[in-house]
């Protein structure tokens, strides 16, 4: 009789155990993610990632222009869609101020060149070979967009496919009102 009691005190004593576990770890899983979602209105997280030629880009060396941030794969066809229509507009923009900026998703090199050059794409190209951008941007779908104006903050956040004319329209939101004279 002995044995049954401790056998049964030693697991509900495991039960429980096993259950503080689980519920802390949903409630710190939970509390984390509010912690890092990124919102309108926010400064946008500074970063320095290498693009394909090997000049390195930080996010903060934009400032004064607007920055059209978009993360994307090669895998994911909603990308593959609208990139011919970033890289014309790009062509547009650029001249007035607004840097596009394409972060790829942990790819290897290899595939990111050879979409690149499939597609001819004028702007710069980086890869987030760690997730730490896309983690410090709260990204979750591809395409994500991130728009930030010339002092820094996010103006909005687009997730989806786009059309052309809706890239030219996010592109003219965040034009500087003076042209400037800090092209990257």
């Amino acid at each position: 009789m002995e044995k049954k009691k401790k056998r049964r005190f030693t697991r509900a004593l495991i039960l429980t155990v096993l259950a503080g576990a689980i519920l802390y770890s949903i409630i710190s899983s939970q509390e984390g993610e509010k912690r890092e979602l990124l919102a309108v209105g926010d400064a946008a997280p500074n970063f320095t990632l290498v693009d394909m030629d090997g000049a390195s880009h930080t996010l903060s060396d934009y400032r004064g222009q607007g920055v059209f941030l978009n993360f994307w794969g090669t895998w994911c066809e909603p990308c593959k869609k609208e990139m011919p229509a970033m890289n014309r507009q790009h062509a547009i923009y650029e001249s007035q101020g607004v840097q596009t900026l394409a972060v790829n998703i942990e790819q290897s090199p290899f595939e990111v060149q050879k979409f690149m050059q499939q597609y001819g794409l004028q702007f710069p190209v980086v890869i987030d070979t760690t997730g730490d951008v896309k983690q410090a941007y709260s990204i979750i779908p591809l395409p994500t967009t991130v728009l930030i104006n010339p002092e820094g903050t996010v103006t909005k956040i687009i997730t989806g496919e786009m059309t052309e004319q809706q890239i030219a329209q996010h592109m003219e939101s965040i034009k500087p009102t003076e042209p400037t004279a800090q092209l990257h």
